[in-house]
């Protein structure tokens, strides 16, 4: 196996290179809703199989009511009045999980994986978060790698507006042609709203017959995006420190990161926290 793969707590589910010094690119996936991070994991490992050197960062949405659902409490990005156009524009809750998408993305700027290395991609709600966001993050530094679509829209377009510098950003937007929920008219307004905003760099594809869902050819399709947008590149590998230099605090700190808690119960001796995060970064775990 190319990965490591760990579930946290929160929902989160992380596939890390199993030697964590080889990874040089992140992207994430956001799922759609009423689903949390295990409705794209086997996609996520398919990917990862390929893409050996990037790790993937699946988050789970808060769970919360959705009007469009009769106030159905269920893992939700922001709430949903409808999706028609006038109801697209109540998003309660959007700012929430666009913060926490962009805390994900200086996560791993700050570990030295360069903005232009990181790929945001998502289904459904979690495409138009992954949208809404990746197209809106702080200036200063290079767009994305990419941004991903998967039978999604852009939300709240009223308070959407492109970051300058960012208008280049690739973004490739899969989509089925009898999509009852988002259906293919949202999704092509979608584009021409974006573009409108001054984004250059668009591609809408069509698959006949597709409903509200993926299927083998665009995940194939994803795959050979990714991999245009994020080839190998060993230059741009996280420097990480060495593990005999870290402080209990870092080591701990680590270890919890990377779900090993249980595997450092009874530890009592530096040696062994330095130990059991080098063999996690070899791939040894």
């Amino acid at each position: 196996m190319t990965h490591t793969t760990t579930r946290q707590s929160d929902g989160t589910i992380l596939l890390t290179p199993r030697n964590e010094s080889h990874q040089s690119a992140t992207i994430l996936i956001c799922h759609g809703l009423g689903d949390t991070s295990e409705g794209f994991s086997d996609v996520a490992t398919h990917l990862a199989s390929k893409l050996p050197f990037a790790k993937f960062i699946l988050p789970t949405a808060p769970t919360q009511k959705v009007t469009m659902n009769m106030g159905m409490a269920m893992p939700s990005w922001y709430d949903i009045v409808g999706l028609d156009k006038r109801s697209n524009e109540f998003c309660e809750g959007i700012d929430a999980s666009q913060e926490r998408l962009m805390e994900l993305v200086k996560g791993e700027m700050d570990v030295g994986i360069a903005r232009n290395r990181i790929v945001l991609a998502g289904f459904s709600q979690g495409g138009a978060l992954s949208l809404y966001t990746g197209m809106q993050l702080p200036a200063g530094t290079p767009p994305l790698a990419g941004i991903v679509v998967m039978s999604g829209y852009l939300p709240h377009e009223s308070g959407f507006k492109i970051t300058k510098g960012l208008e280049d950003t690739p973004i490739w937007h899969g989509h089925g042609s009898v999509d009852p929920l988002v259906k293919m008219n949202m999704a092509k307004e979608s584009v021409e709203k974006v573009k409108e905003r001054g984004a250059t760099n668009y591609t809408l594809k069509t698959y006949a017959g597709l409903a509200h869902s993926v299927n083998p050819q665009e995940v194939s399709d994803v795959l050979a995006f990714l991999q245009t947008v994020l080839p190998p590149d060993e230059s741009c590998r996280i420097k990480l420190k060495d593990p005999s230099e870290m402080s209990i605090k870092e080591l701990k700190g680590a270890i919890a990161k990377a779900g090993l808690g249980r595997k450092a119960l009874g530890f009592s001796e530096k040696r062994e926290f330095i130990d059991l995060v080098r063999d996690y970064r070899l791939g040894k775990l």
